[in-house]
């Protein structure tokens, strides 16, 4: 793990959390530089926590900077990845920003099952992991735009007891198993 601080920002880096069959699912944390118990935001994807929205969507991140200037007041934009919330946007308001990358891609090892019910469980152990950090205070919001919408609402439907509430856009939703 890599602990780096920025804009009033503790980020940690590659944290890891072992699944019950041994696979090490990473994910990075931003959060309050202020010592204290926060609810932590956590998105769960395939996308790639530490990839910027520019490099993996260019156009889209150009057209977006173009139609919607906003996007960037109050932030740098350092931070910002596909489909996900923007740290710099968040923490300032209290909140812990959590970003997984899904079995089997970004940084977390396995072979990338989506929408499996194997993915909805490393999610709910995410969440649940999350929950017993020291700087957590056990509440998890999940959010998430398309895929991290739908995956979002699969874990929902297995009532992690830490996910206090969800905010998905843009997702279908289906009952796994």
């Amino acid at each position: 793990m890599k602990t780096i601080k920025d804009k009033g920002m503790v980020i940690e880096m590659d944290n890891c959390v072992v699944m019950d069959d041994g696979i090490k699912i990473r994910f990075d944390v931003y959060r309050p530089a202020k010592e204290g118990r926060y609810p932590a935001i956590i998105t769960y994807g395939p996308y790639s926590k530490g990839m910027h929205f520019s490099q993996s969507y260019g156009l889209f991140w150009k057209r977006i900077k173009e139609a919607y200037p906003e996007i960037l007041e109050g932030t740098s934009g350092k931070y910002m990845n596909w489909e996900t919330v923007d740290p710099e946007k968040w923490v300032p308001e209290g909140y812990a920003v959590v970003k997984v990358d899904s079995r089997g891609t970004g940084r977390s090892e396995g072979v990338i099952d989506n929408c499996s019910d194997r993915e909805v469980q490393d999610f709910y152990n995410c969440i649940e992991h999350v929950a017993t950090l020291p700087w957590s205070d056990g509440k998890i919001p999940g959010l998430g735009i398309s895929y991290y919408a739908i995956i979002l609402w699969a874990v929902a439907a297995k009532c992690p007891p830490h996910l206090r509430d969800i905010i998905p856009f843009e997702g279908g939703f289906r009952l796994l198993s």
